[in-house]
């Protein structure tokens, strides 16, 4: 006869082995890792299309961007001279849902590092395990005395996206025959070190081709000199003899102050009084970033080049304007470069998928007048104290008129498909 106990005993084991499965069964269905990314940009949309598209469904991944439709500050130069439409700028992120992504239409207000939590202007927060930081930059308007928040709706900066391109746009139509601009070209480190030269181009083309060709445009300069400067002075000098007067700090002693009431700018040596006045202050991280002490005194995010996570926090990346590149410049080329390498590094982190040593490119263009457009990049590296130029090129003034229109349809093409890359 079988032993009442034995049974009784087996019956147990049975119930706990049982037991154990289902008890287990939850514990074995680990939640999904979380990703959060700040910032719907160049670098931002990259970094969490990449994210989502290559986990296939294995990483949470959440978007922050409270704009609905986003305006893209590279290409806007060619909008302010006429070769492209604001519409052409515009972007939305409505595509990125389609790889799983969730879209939190709000602003980040706080990052608590210890908690791994981000807070929304709303109040909602959002847990994470990894944390991209996009915030772009914020601009010190006080860098330019006189200059403020309120005067740049006088005195026109245009360097963040938005309302602004449009006021400035409308301004440089605005320009009669004769009038002075002047430019106030920000001091290093900014976004986008060609812009303020190709916009000077921009506005050239625009008096030129509207019959305004007395119109001066004097750019007072922070820097002794700047990206393509060789090939910038030769188009003006081709295109718009006698239009475009650049005065580096030694020419005029620095920016005394600025009255948007007068559309005066005052030096050391003279005061200017302007038909417009196209501040660029200097520029800073975003303040999300800074809040979180994700940034060194220079205001900008030191980074790993070999991952691009922030030197102070391991569970945090930061890319683009926001983070110190090293050789690399403050670009959407190099932000959308740099958050495929933080893509891979998130997914190898927490999927164990295979990581590739890191590789980073840029490409600058900027469009002098019609047909005639030059271009800046380079190829770079990680090494342990940052990413390292290995490779560069810049157009050089022999450059047959044929090789510049053809990097006028490069940057055509180029714009058209990163815009795809990043947005859908």
């Amino acid at each position: 006869m079988p032993n009442k106990t034995n049974l009784t005993r087996r019956s147990m084991l049975g119930l706990l082995a049982g037991s154990a499965v289902v008890v287990g069964a939850p514990a074995l269905a680990r939640a999904k890792p979380k990703v959060v990314v700040i910032g719907g940009g160049a670098a931002g949309a990259t970094a969490a299309k990449y994210i989502a598209r290559d986990a296939q469904g294995a990483i949470d991944v959440t978007l922050v961007e409270p704009v609905r439709q986003y305006q893209s500050c590279f290409f806007s130069n060619l909008y302010l001279g006429g070769f492209q439409t604001y519409e052409k700028l515009l972007h939305t992120h409505d595509k990125l849902a389609g790889y799983g992504i969730t879209l939190a239409r709000d602003s980040a207000s706080a990052i608590s590092r210890d908690r791994r939590e981000v807070r929304l202007a709303g109040g909602a927060m959002l847990s994470y395990d990894r944390l991209v930081v996009c915030p772009g930059i914020d601009l010190k308007f006080d860098s330019v005395p006189g200059y403020s928040e309120a005067a740049a709706e006088t005195m026109p900066h245009a360097w963040q996206s938005g309302p602004q391109t449009q006021l400035l746009k409308a301004r440089i139509d605005a320009v009669p025959d004769g009038g002075v601009v002047v430019m106030i070209a920000p001091p290093n480190p900014y976004r986008c070190p060609p812009g303020p030269y190709e916009r000077v181009s921009m506005m050239a083309h625009t008096f030129k081709a509207t019959g305004r060709s007395k119109c001066k445009i004097i750019i007072l300069d922070a820097k002794d000199k700047y990206s393509k400067q060789g090939v910038f002075q030769q188009g003006w000098e081709k295109h718009y003899p006698g239009m475009v007067e650049w005065l580096p700090p030694a020419m005029h002693s620095g920016v005394k102050s600025v009255d948007p009431a007068t559309n005066t700018v005052t030096t050391d040596f003279e005061t200017l009084q302007a038909a417009l006045v196209n501040v660029i202050p200097a520029q800073t991280v975003g303040r999300i970033a800074l809040s979180a002490g994700l940034a060194n005194e220079t205001g900008y995010c030191p980074i790993d080049a070999f991952t691009m996570k922030s030197r102070f926090d391991p569970n945090i990346y930061v890319l683009g304007d926001a983070c110190i590149p090293g050789d690399m410049p403050k670009s959407s080329f190099a932000a959308n470069s740099q958050a495929k390498v933080a893509a891979m590094s998130i997914r190898g982190e927490l999927l164990g998928a295979r990581a590739f040593p890191a590789q980073y490119f840029n490409t600058c263009w900027s469009l002098v007048e019609t047909d005639d457009c030059i271009k800046v990049g380079g190829r770079y590296e990680a090494t342990s104290d940052k990413i390292r130029e290995v490779q560069g090129f810049v157009s050089q003034p022999e450059d047959t008129a044929e090789r510049r229109r053809q990097n006028y349809q490069e940057s055509l093409g180029w714009y058209a498909a990163i815009t795809a890359d990043m947005f859908g």
